[in-house]
């Protein structure tokens, strides 16, 4: 399965999901290698971190900000049993070809009306893609949720109605995330009992559900 996190919007935390989600299946035995499209590097640099830290490597990480991403990184999922994408930015070339090279893409959005909006350039650039990937899954994640916030339920309730729709697993605001990105580790080697690493459970066992 290759999974894409894509979103033109900047700060809504594709980097974070796709590094727990890429541990969370390494962590369950899978081969997974996470793939860096995004020029800045981020996933790259926490695998940095991890080295300089002596950590142990949970799966391979590989950057890949090219144009090019759609025809190799089939290749790539030859030798895995998980593909995981970190999307590019505003980049039109790169994100088309995240687009063509994944079967699931995830849409991370933080409870606000901005984020809704700012996703609109994003779909229509998946409506593009179908035309090729008719099968493409497709679906939004509420990422960042203070909890029991009116603006996270009225976000949730929004994007109920939306194709695509939104999955029922959610990803809270947590410091442990933020920790993980600093010291190189994932939340659920900081605590495994957290709700952070409950929350990445969850969500990695819904998405694995929509590639069956």
């Amino acid at each position: 399965m290759i999974v894409a996190l894509l979103n033109q919007k900047g700060g809504v935390g594709k980097t974070t999901l796709a590094l727990h989600l890429a541990g969370e299946w390494a962590r369950r035995g899978d081969r997974v290698t996470l793939v860096d499209a995004d020029p800045q590097g981020s996933s790259l640099d926490w695998s940095e971190q991890r080295a300089r830290e002596g950590l142990p490597r949970l799966f391979g990480t590989i950057g890949l900000a090219r144009d090019t991403l759609h025809r190799e990184a089939p290749e790539l999922a030859r030798n895995a049993d998980h593909i995981v994408i970190d999307g590019p930015p505003r980049v039109a070339g790169l994100m088309r070809s995240a687009l063509l090279a994944a079967d699931v893409i995830l849409i991370p959005v933080q409870p606000s009306p901005f984020d809704g909006w700012a996703s609109a350039e994003i779909l229509r650039l998946i409506e593009e893609a179908r035309i090729f990937r008719p099968q493409l899954v497709v679906r939004f994640v509420l990422n960042r949720c203070a909890a029991r916030t009116i603006i996270a339920r009225e976000t949730s309730e929004a994007l109920a109605d939306q194709d695509p729709p939104v999955l029922r697993a959610t990803i809270g605001q947590r410091v442990v995330f933020a920790s993980a990105a600093q010291l190189g580790r994932l939340a659920f080697e900081i605590d495994c009992d957290s709700l952070a690493a409950g929350e990445i459970t969850a969500l990695a066992t819904e998405i694995g559900r929509l590639a069956r």
